[in-house]
């Protein structure tokens, strides 16, 4: 593949390359685990831990990387991020995902407006099939929000960043908190939350609000 471009990701974990498949002739996207808080690129191109100290984070967010590649691997739905394939190279890893020719939701509606009823509509139908696929096949995403939905050039949403996905496990199973303030429900402000599908109905909800509203909802353990 030649790459043609770099840019970070919304966390400083990865570096995102836009790439071209000579073998499918077609634009690609390469994330690289560069985790760069605790890691470093050597000479030799591979990526390194920056101390002993930092090589059991290093390697757990590299499990985590490669828990999320394999994640977005197993769906196939138009409205999820197609992840085409994804390996092990430079002591890191490498996920190879579909192109999106389009813009993030909070930057797409800037252009856009407020939505009517049939523009919201078309973008919360798709992704709620999309988000059925998701929880049928035994995951959450747990982080849902207007960053993480694209928007093509054809008008079409996409849900991504699977970096916070996992199994919908037992729930009295301790998970990582995630939190974004006004789309996180309360169960995710806890360690040991009851945490399920209604987890990302929550979320996909608060987004629908701020599509109607313009406004941010107010944060979960603030409403309680």
């Amino acid at each position: 593949r030649d790459v043609t471009g770099v840019q970070t990701c919304a966390l400083p974990i990865c570096l995102t390359y836009l790439a071209h498949d000579a073998n499918l002739n077609t634009k690609v996207a390469i994330k690289e685990y560069l985790p760069a808080d605790f890691a470093s690129r050597s000479e030799d191109q591979t990526v390194q831990p920056k101390s002993s100290a930092a090589q059991p984070t290093f390697e757990w967010g590299l499990k985590r990387f490669l828990d999320e590649s394999r994640t977005l691997a197993s769906f196939r739905h138009p409205n999820i991020v197609r992840v085409m394939r994804f390996f092990q190279a430079n002591q890191t890893a490498y996920m190879v995902m579909e192109f999106i020719a389009g813009k993030a939701l909070n930057e797409w509606v800037r252009t856009h407006g407020t939505l009517n009823e049939a523009g919201l509509v078309s973008i919360a139908l798709p992704l709620l099939d999309g988000l059925e696929v998701i929880h049928k096949s035994g995951y959450l995403h747990r982080d849902i929000k207007p960053p993480n939905i694209f928007i093509r050039d054809d008008g079409s949403p996409v849900l991504i960043d699977f970096g916070s996905a996992r199994m919908n496990v037992d729930p009295n199973k301790d998970l990582t908190s995630i939190v974004s303030p006004g789309f996180a429900p309360l169960e995710q402000y806890h360690a040991n939350g009851k945490q399920g599908p209604w987890t990302d109905i929550y979320s996909f909800g608060g987004v629908l609000y701020w599509l109607v509203t313009g406004k941010k909802p107010v944060e979960a353990v603030g409403r309680i």
